[in-house]
């Protein structure tokens, strides 16, 4: 577009034609959580008046502090119609027609997104993302995709045959860690910040019948070469409170077990230690005397930090405070809140959940040699979350909205993708780049052809299907054929014989199939009607796996966007950022225009996965 059309844009936007437009637009808007208020209220504010909004969730209180359509009033109810009554209220000529449920049920199909001319994503799943994606693909409806991760943001503008669609550049993917690590050799926070989450708060006070890929016994770790002694088999009775125990007995007993005991046990595992640094076991009464391990003594606070007087989240504990706040949350656990005990779970807005967690895997960050973490932080990372910044949702709304006009106005030309940046790069908050063409290797928006390495002696169709297609490709009802004469095919037109016949092949291992099987150098061929997504699937035959490595036992490869890699030393934007994101961290000169760099992220340790505070705030997949 001519340089005096993009100088003119602001006046364009507010002309009469454009506001005509505006104003018969039909726009679906997926999401009405942080960024969906905020883009609802804009939208109607800037003369968009035919509005469809789609959120499968409720309204919890911890929305409502930037949530602002939203009040106590509403906590339980509807998120899309409560924001949409609110709107109402303010914009009562606005027809606004609410949907409570997922976006991938069948009621919004290709015919339902085939009536709007342009969808705007406030969504916080990659799969429900990349679903959107493809209908408005196969609807040929303009996408505007969005996210924000604290102080950072971008929106996007997806075109079809036009522009990159969603999927056509890597997203990052959550990170995972070894068991053996977390359980025997921690390196980082996050390692502890797991294993007092998911092991610890769950033995101590969740239903002693849960067993966590974390607990130990069953097959050995590979790293420890089977050294394990049998006082690793661990009873999970010993961490319940034992008949006439007191509770400071008992939470000095625990503080001892997991902090003494056990690191003495891991240290007779000599071969872990020849190129790590040995932990440190932590006596308790070399940190606290008697009289100080039980001198808070309360079972009415709902917080153990602020029960021994450390009230400043952001603040991190000494040694002292930790072994203190551990035995203190244990106490409450059994006092205040005993009625939980056998069924807790673990909740980011429980204080003394997060109290507890935050203690436990600072202590067994100090035995390691770990740096520890603040309340704030601690509680970022077990609840995988990016704190929401309501200004950041305010912001990217107004820009998703910008984005919306252009293509309403049918000047597709000027749309931008904007990355939001939480410092300055060139004097400026906001860098907007040209959109990119579609990538031609994408798998989705163009045809592609993938490698598919796993075992088919034990893999069957229904785990090929369930694992390969649906959860890894996102597939919603694919449809298979082989060169030798295999047929499977899903979908709700299917008469009962042909689905009788479908159904036969799901328990069948690839090799037993029909037409000699899928086995290697079979080339399968896979669509989705509904997605409008083909690609072609050339089969390995592979027995042997590494759990660690290779957890799903396959591997796929080829023209197909990969996780992102981090091959780039942490920033501190990301170290706010927080599980699986990637922080922008300045703007440089690609070809002839400038793009926004990013660099690879971090949660506050390289690990969680890809959940934000906000239920509906996006992924912020920045590429």
């Amino acid at each position: 577009m001519a340089p005096q059309l993009q100088d003119r844009w602001p006046l364009l936007a507010a002309s009469e034609a454009t506001q005509v437009k505006v104003g018969a637009a039909k726009v679906l808007v997926v999401g009405a959580g942080g960024i969906g208020c905020e883009l609802l209220k804009t939208l109607v504010l800037s003369g968009f008046r035919k509005i469809k909004v789609i959120d499968l969730d409720t309204i919890d209180t911890s929305n409502l502090n930037r949530q602002f359509l939203f009040r106590k009033k509403h906590v339980g109810q509807s998120k899309a119609s409560v924001a949409t009554a609110a709107v109402k209220s303010f914009c009562p000529e606005a027809d606004i027609e609410a949907f409570c449920g997922n976006v991938k049920d069948p009621e919004f199909s290709l015919e339902f997104f085939s009536q709007f001319d342009v969808v705007l994503n406030g969504l916080d799943n990659l799969e429900a993302r990349r679903h959107v994606n493809r209908l408005c693909l196969a609807a040929e409806k303009p996408l505007v995709e969005s996210g924000t991760a604290g102080y950072l943001g971008q929106v996007s503008v997806h075109i079809p045959q036009r522009y990159e669609c969603f999927e056509c550049q890597p997203k990052p993917t959550p990170k995972t860690f070894p068991v053996c690590t977390i359980r025997n050799t921690p390196e980082k926070p996050i390692h502890c910040i797991v294993w007092a989450k998911e092991l610890l708060f769950q033995r101590l006070f969740g239903s002693v019948d849960t067993v966590t890929d974390l607990d130990e016994g069953g097959e050995k770790d590979a790293e420890t070469d089977g050294q394990q002694d049998e006082e690793e088999q661990v009873d999970s009775s010993v961490f319940l409170r034992g008949e006439g125990e007191s509770v400071d007995a008992y939470a000095e007993r625990i503080f001892r077990r997991v902090f003494q005991e056990d690191i003495e046990r891991v240290l007779r595992m000599e071969d872990l230690w020849k190129s790590r640094t040995k932990p440190k076991p932590l006596v308790l009464g070399d940190i606290l005397t008697a009289e100080d391990s039980r001198k808070a003594g309360g079972t009415s606070q709902q917080s153990a930090s602020k029960a021994i007087g450390l009230g400043n989240k952001h603040k991190v504990w000494d040694l002292a405070d930790n072994a203190a706040v551990f035995l203190e949350a244990i106490r409450t656990f059994h006092g205040a809140r005993k009625d939980e005990l056998g069924a807790a779970v673990f909740d980011k807005d429980d204080d003394l959940a997060v109290d507890f967690v935050t203690a436990a895997a600072n202590l067994r960050s100090i035995a390691y040699h770990i740096p520890t973490q603040s309340f704030f932080d601690a509680k970022g990372m077990a609840g995988n979350i990016i704190h929401a910044i309501a200004t950041t949702n305010a912001i990217i709304s107004g820009l998703i909205t910008s984005e919306a006009i252009k293509l309403v106005a049918q000047l597709p030309d000027l749309a931008r993708t904007t990355y939001l940046m939480q410092h300055p790069s060139n004097n400026k908050l906001m860098q907007p780049t040209l959109c990119e063409p579609p990538n031609k290797k994408c798998p989705v928006c163009s045809k592609a052809q993938l490698y598919l390495a796993i075992n088919t002696k034990t893999t069957t169709l229904q785990q090929f299907i369930s694992k390969v297609l649906k959860k890894h490709l996102s597939m919603h009802a694919p449809s298979i054929r082989t060169d030798s004469g295999l047929g499977y095919e899903e979908g709700d037109d299917l008469d009962e014989d042909e689905k009788a016949f479908n159904d036969s092949l799901l328990p069948k291992l690839l090799v037993d199939l029909p037409g000699g099987g899928i086995v290697s150098d079979t080339v399968v061929e896979v669509d989705d009607f509904a997605q409008r997504f083909e690609v072609k699937i050339i089969v390995q035959h592979k027995e042997e796996w590494d759990e660690e490595t290779d957890p799903d036992a396959f591997t796929l490869k080829g023209d197909i966007p990969a996780a992102a890699v981090d091959n780039g030393e942490p920033t501190k934007e990301s170290n706010d950022a927080a599980a699986g994101k990637r922080a922008l961290e300045d703007v440089e000169e690609e070809g002839p225009r400038k793009r926004a760099k990013t660099g690879g992220a971090k949660d506050a340790d390289d690990g969680g996965a890809i959940v934000l505070d906000d239920d509906d705030d996006g992924a912020i997949c920045l590429d």
